[in-house]
């Protein structure tokens, strides 16, 4: 079968370009070998960042500058007024806020967050502020950042295409190659059924997030153009009040918080930020007292009752830097006729989206049409499920009676 484009990757960066391809006329399939936005969509808190995390220094930097179109792309698509149509998207939030600590780093991190930003915080009166900010020092801001349920974003435009979707394991894919980054044919099997399918793609796409290593050695490339930075994120659940937002501290985010419920109804708080990245070098106890210790600091007079703790680990791959750090914007290598693209962040999938299309030109082509045969086929193949969220998977959680005496054994 002959595709102007394959995409590797089931994500929302894999998903949102096969939605553009799709609506530009181009002949394109989506290949995931797990479950759709396993990894670092279903992962993520789900804010529309708008990049004010990248001014907390008082400038306004590449990054900020980049990411600041995207909270109004993002809102059209979410409200159906642009393509994708995303009104079916679950919106977990339609802002978010922002907060500091009492301290002076904080207090300059609050000034630094208004420089140059489309989306800009708001301070609210006292009696607008969520219930567990209403003891915090100084002003709370809202700041107009949606925050989604990943999973709905991922079923939505799973929804738009799903006849171009197929599931097959990473053992079933035999890629051929003319030369290094230059693919001749994809051929795939279904070992349930006994079917194959030839793909002769004119270009592909590798969309796979941490995915994209394995697969750039597969297509003859080196995989240290990719470049991982891992997160350790806390879970705590319970009767808790729903809040969604950042609390500043200096030039950093000291905790993001964002809240959802669990299929029992339970509210769960996804906690990233720094206590996020430091928890990449605690074990999973260590962390919860640490991250029980910092929500008690961020948030004066919080009580949060009789809750449960969890974490889980990701890695957010992004194209490699000479010095580690994240990368400005988004990264696109192209080598051959192979394009390897990481958003850096969800809220740069659209852009991503958009300069990969650009890359590849599409239009017009002499291709031949599938056959009936291979219609059938593909009509046949078996679809991917959608990855469910961190907090509905089974998972050991830990009260808060247990975290605490843990960490008083160990003092002692």
């Amino acid at each position: 079968m002959q595709l102007d484009v394959l995409i590797f990757g089931g994500g929302a960066a894999g998903l949102w370009l096969l939605d553009e391809l799709a609506r530009r006329g181009a002949r394109a399939l989506l290949l995931e070998a797990d479950r759709l936005g396993a990894g670092q969509t279903i992962a993520s808190q789900g804010i529309i960042h708008g990049g004010l995390k990248y001014t907390l220094q008082g400038a306004l930097t590449p990054s900020a500058v980049q990411v600041r179109e995207m909270p109004g792309l993002w809102h059209e698509c979410l409200a159906g007024i642009r393509q994708p149509d995303l009104s079916g998207v679950r919106l977990r939030a339609a802002h978010c806020h922002l907060w500091r600590t009492d301290s002076l780093g904080s207090r300059l991190g609050m000034i630094g967050a208004r420089v140059g930003l489309r989306v800009a915080p708001q301070v609210v009166g006292d009696d607008e502020r969520p219930a567990p900010l209403v003891g915090c020092p100084g002003s709370v801001a809202r700041l107009d950042e949606q925050v989604i349920a990943p999973d709905s974003l991922v079923t939505t435009l799973f929804a738009r295409n799903a006849d171009c979707v197929l599931a097959v394991g990473t053992s079933d894919v035999d890629i051929e190659l003319a030369s290094p980054g230059l693919v001749r044919c994809v051929r795939l099997s279904d070992p349930a059924t006994g079917a194959e399918l030839n793909l002769a793609p004119r270009r592909v796409v590798l969309a796979a997030g941490r995915g994209n290593a394995e697969l750039r050695r597969r297509c003859g490339l080196a995989d240290a153009a990719m470049q991982t930075r891992p997160l350790h994120m806390v879970l705590v659940r319970g009767k808790l009040p729903l809040l969604n937002g950042h609390c500043v501290d200096g030039r950093t985010t000291r905790v993001t918080i964002t809240s959802d419920c669990d299929s029992s109804g339970r509210t769960v708080w996804q906690v990233g930020g720094q206590i996020a990245e430091i928890g990449v070098h605690l074990d999973e106890r260590a962390l919860l007292a640490r991250a029980d210790e910092e929500l008690g600091a961020v948030i004066p007079g919080l009580d949060l009752g009789p809750v449960e703790w969890a974490s889980y680990r990701v890695d957010r791959a992004e194209q490699a830097t000479p010095s580690g750090a994240r990368p400005e914007t988004v990264g696109i290598l192209c080598e051959g006729n192979l394009i390897t693209a990481w958003p850096t962040k969800l809220a740069l999938v659209p852009y991503l989206a958009e300069r990969v299309v650009e890359k590849i030109g599409v239009g017009q082509t002499d291709r031949e049409d599938a056959t009936a045969e291979e219609d059938a086929t593909c009509a046949a193949w078996p679809r991917p499920d959608v990855a469910p969220l961190f907090w509905d998977v089974p998972r050991a959680w830990l009260t808060t009676s247990e975290l605490r005496d843990a960490s008083r054994r160990k003092a002692a």
